[in-house]
């Protein structure tokens, strides 16, 4: 009997909701998804062992227990759920039916300890680190009584294994999970979790082919990843063909996000866990940036970081210490395929207009002729910021098409949303819209060749000499008049304000200290 989405999501909610006497939803994830994620690997690990039993039922018996484990591991098996305590009295395979069998005795949490370490011990090529720190199985943070109660409820989930239901509706359930808990929590699980609809339109813009690699240098939960290879899929391409190459810089979301592509029957993936622009993980030989067909990120916003000191990804110049928003994008311009390479990357508009060292580097990539389009978002389309975003799609030296070059595509699409009850949502609808204007071709003054707006969005292809003369601005209400009014970079007035309080402070603090040195008294602050 197959099982529906609708069936499978409600019960993986009702374990997740059990959890709301012991922590704030934000936290949700660090539970279920290893819990989720176990009980698949054990279902997946007993249907395939069931299936070998009655295979080889006839010749078992003569069969040793050597000569059965290597045909099992061989023809049935693709990963080991492994024995805890082999050979003593406390043996038990690391098994999510062994261990629920015992969640009314004492130290559960530590023996879930025990059986996710021991399944990633005898699985280090797939499974090394996965489940993240494990800091739940801790009786002080998770009791074992509310873990029972997850576990209870989360087993009247039906068995996930291949069997029984398709990986599209596991991992459907596994995205809906987290759409879930970024809707109620906010911006703590929004951090690793970017809208359906924005990756899609990226993924659309950049259109992986069969067999490229594809990179995420901040996959989070691994969702622009699967969202290539679904559109692939969706195509009539082979989405398994894929290389996916992922770098997160907080553990638990890695493991999220390796979770999240084995759910979607993705196997051909490497993430990593590192700062990338401190520790880049993907190399080569030579130790200089792997390169690859497709990037796509959705970097943290204006990011605080160490400036690089010497790295040859800084071209143009060094992102200030206040932002790392084009620090990345010269990592994601270093990680192009010099042949096929195309990136495009989510960023708050204060990416196109700020001065200083962020100019001289948007001088330097529009020099090089890098940067193929800027398309402006709605406000309040994530989970953890209102202001409206932009997305940059870049092309490897030398590969835009002929009538992209020496300057860049401007899509205004800040008007394409639905509201909704926590932010706005651009529709399939306004996806297409978007991909039309994009594909747009254009005449020698900028304006679309193609008759009207499409879908009410305005596009103008601008001469780089133009952008030039302006500064290198690329405030896209400075090339389409249609675009909305120009909103604020919140972030950098903020910033701006600190800064000049911060100084008005030290300056009334040295006038207060010269008038009390020469014994005038009675000033206030």
């Amino acid at each position: 009997m197959t099982v529906t989405q609708q069936e499978i999501e409600n019960r993986l909610w009702d374990a997740a909701d059990e959890l709301r006497v012991a922590m704030p939803e934000a936290q949700y994830s660090s539970v279920v998804f290893p819990l989720m994620f176990w009980k698949y690997l054990s279902d997946t690990w007993d249907h395939h062992h069931q299936e070998f039993l009655y295979d080889n039922k006839d010749q078992l018996s003569d069969l040793s227990v050597e000569e059965a484990h290597e045909i099992e591991y061989r023809d049935y098996q693709s990963f080991e759920i492994p024995f805890i305590h082999p050979g003593t009295v406390q043996q038990r395979r690391a098994s999510w039916s062994s261990i629920l069998a015992t969640v009314t005795q004492p130290g559960l949490g530590k023996r879930v300890r025990a059986a996710l370490q021991a399944i990633e011990t005898a699985n280090p090529d797939k499974f090394s680190r996965l489940f993240g720190s494990m800091t739940w199985t801790s009786e002080e943070v998770l009791s074992g009584e509310v873990l029972a109660a997850v576990m209870q409820a989360m087993d009247r989930t039906p068995k996930m294994h291949e069997g029984n239901m398709s990986h599209d509706v596991l991992g459907g359930a596994y995205e809906y999970l987290l759409k879930r808990f970024s809707d109620g929590s906010g911006t703590r699980a929004g951090q690793f979790f970017t809208p359906r609809e924005v990756v899609e339109l990226i993924v659309e813009i950049l259109a992986p082919k069969s067999y490229e690699s594809v990179y995420d240098p901040t996959c989070g939960s691994g969702g622009m990843l699967i969202a290539s290879a679904n559109l692939l899929k969706a195509r009539g391409g082979r989405g398994y063909t894929l290389k996916l190459y992922g770098q997160e810089a907080v553990p638990d979301t890695a493991g999220v996000a390796r979770m999240n592509l084995f759910m979607h029957n993705l196997t051909q993936f490497q993430v990593e866990v590192g700062d990338t622009l401190k520790d880049p993980r993907f190399k080569k030989p030579d130790g200089s940036i792997a390169q690859f067909d497709v990037i796509l990120a959705n970097p943290p916003y204006s990011l605080k970081w160490k400036s690089w000191t010497k790295d040859p990804r800084a071209i143009g110049g060094v992102a200030p210490q206040s932002s790392a928003d084009w620090a990345f994008v010269q990592h994601m311009i270093a990680s192009m395929d010099p042949k096929e390479g195309r990136a495009g990357v989510v960023l708050p508009h204060g990416v196109l207009f700020r001065s200083g060292q962020e100019a001289v580097i948007r001088k330097r990539v529009l020099n090089d002729d890098l940067l193929e389009a800027v398309i402006g978002l709605p406000a309040n389309l994530f989970y953890n910021t209102t202001i409206p975003t932009a997305i940059l799609v870049f092309r490897a030296l030398g590969t835009k098409a002929p009538d992209r070059r020496d300057g860049v595509l401007f899509i205004d699409a800040s008007k394409q949303f639905t509201k909704a009850k926590n932010r706005n949502i651009f529709t399939d609808a306004d996806i297409a819209n978007v991909v039309t204007a994009y594909h747009s071709k254009f005449d020698v003054d900028g304006t679309s060749a193609d008759p009207g707006r499409k879908g009410g969005i305005a596009a103008r292809f601008v001469p780089a000499a133009e952008i030039m003369a302006n500064g290198c601005d690329l405030s896209i209400g400075r090339y389409i008049e249609q675009a909305a009014a120009e909103r604020e970079d919140f972030g950098t007035l903020i910033d701006a304000y600190n800064i000049a309080r911060a100084e008005r402070q030290k300056a009334e603090q040295r006038m207060l200290a010269v008038l009390a040195a020469a014994g005038i008294e009675g000033f206030d602050e």
